[in-house]
């Protein structure tokens, strides 16, 4: 029999809600691993740990079982790991102490796995911004984070910095400081452009609040250094910008979408060429990344479509402005595919979204076919429903 619950609407009000859709079947590991033609990494999120005794804003309790577990997950489905990312509360309940202890316990999970594509972010966040910090100090603080990295083994996703955008006078003063960082670095990096929408702290990033203009900055830094850039990471929502940002990078630059609008039609690409991808939505939508990877690998765009077209609602949902508390959701659709038992999150972020906006990311995550036991999700659905009197 379907199963029906009862959900909150906007307005006040509930209605019933039939589960529609059967789970999507997540592509099983073939024995010589998972070929994409595309790069695929998921921006994963740390779970916590419910039962630590201490202040949930200001502590950290990760527990690392089920972090570690889940981050397999990912690796069995051919996806790769974009670890210590926003997407993991980087500068929102995780610092930089939190940060390395992350670093080095999944660093040390991909060293039993041949197959683990992962990469670290490194930034600045160690650093508060403020009227005495200066570009050398920025500079400093990049170092010290790649070194910690580097000195793990791992590859580095270079992360926008707060402290830069605060310090920075000028598009020469990002000049100077990428120039150094990627001048030093160990092997290729990829550099994250992040947007304002995701962190507000970032405005003006390369030296301008117009996208166009920051980015002639950015392309000049990444091509200047090409040999040292494995590709960008744009997230700024807009597809257009991705595009013309895509097309003007040196032919040895890989352009990652971040773009959780419209990842399906980027990672698709044009006659002009196509993004791979590094995606928070991958952490929620996990199998049918992988699926739809598969079918696009065999020239299936068809496939690949009906597969991602579903979740592009949700994605959206779940980065609804302030674009800044996605993470709710990710966690939440954990929770409700049993990734963890418990819907918490560190800082309380939890309390982020309305339970309207829960509600409605259970509906579309359905028509998604992302629910991986739909009895279960509602059930679980339920038990948070019953928190609010429902």
């Amino acid at each position: 029999m379907a199963t029906t619950i009862r959900l909150p609407v906007s307005g006040g009000t509930l209605q019933d809600y039939t589960v529609v859709n059967t789970p999507l079947a997540a592509p099983q590991r073939p024995a010589g691993g998972h070929a994409f033609n595309r790069v695929a990494y998921a921006a994963a999120h740390v779970v916590v740990d419910p039962l630590a005794d201490n202040d949930p804003w200001l502590a950290r309790n990760i527990d690392w079982q089920r972090t570690i577990a889940f981050r397999e997950y990912l690796w069995d489905l051919g996806l790769g790991v974009a670890e210590a990312m926003d997407t993991a509360q980087r500068g929102m309940g995780l610092d930089w102490t939190g940060a390395k202890e992350l670093i080095a316990n999944v660093q040390s999970a991909a060293h039993q796995r041949p197959d683990a594509l992962i990469a670290y972010g490194a930034g600045t966040d160690h650093l508060p911004p403020g009227p005495d910090i200066g570009i050398d100090d920025v500079i400093r603080a990049y170092e010290e984070q790649v070194a910690y990295v580097e000195g793990q083994g791992g590859r580095i996703i270079l992360m926008a910095s707060r402290a830069l955008a605060a310090a920075a006078k000028n598009p020469e003063d990002y000049v100077r400081v990428y120039d150094r960082i990627l001048r030093q670095v160990r092997q290729p990096v990829i550099i994250h452009w992040l947007g304002d929408m995701f962190d507000p702290a970032l405005s003006g990033y390369w030296g301008s609040r117009d996208d166009i203009e920051a980015m002639e900055t950015a392309i000049a830094i990444i091509n200047d250094h090409a040999s040292k850039v494995d590709g960008v990471k744009i997230s700024l929502l807009s597809a257009e910008k991705e595009i013309i940002m895509r097309r003007r990078l040196d032919a040895a630059v890989k352009m990652y979408t971040g773009d959780d609008f419209n990842y399906a039609e980027l990672i698709a690409g044009d006659e002009q060429g196509y993004s791979h991808a590094l995606l928070g939505i991958f952490d929620a939508i996990a199998p049918a990344a992988s699926a739809a990877l598969h079918k696009l690998a065999k020239d299936d765009l068809a496939g690949f479509h009906d597969i991602l077209a579903p979740t592009v609602p949700l994605s959206r949902h779940i980065f609804k402005a302030p674009t800044r508390f996605y993470k709710t959701g990710v966690v939440f659709l954990a929770y409700l595919n049993g990734f963890q038992n418990h819907f918490q999150m560190l800082g309380g972020q939890q309390s982020a979204r309305s339970m309207v906006h829960l509600a409605e990311l259970f509906r579309l995550a359905d028509k998604a076919r992302v629910l991986r036991d739909p009895d279960i999700a509602a059930a679980r659905m339920k038990t948070i429903l019953a928190t609010i009197g429902i």
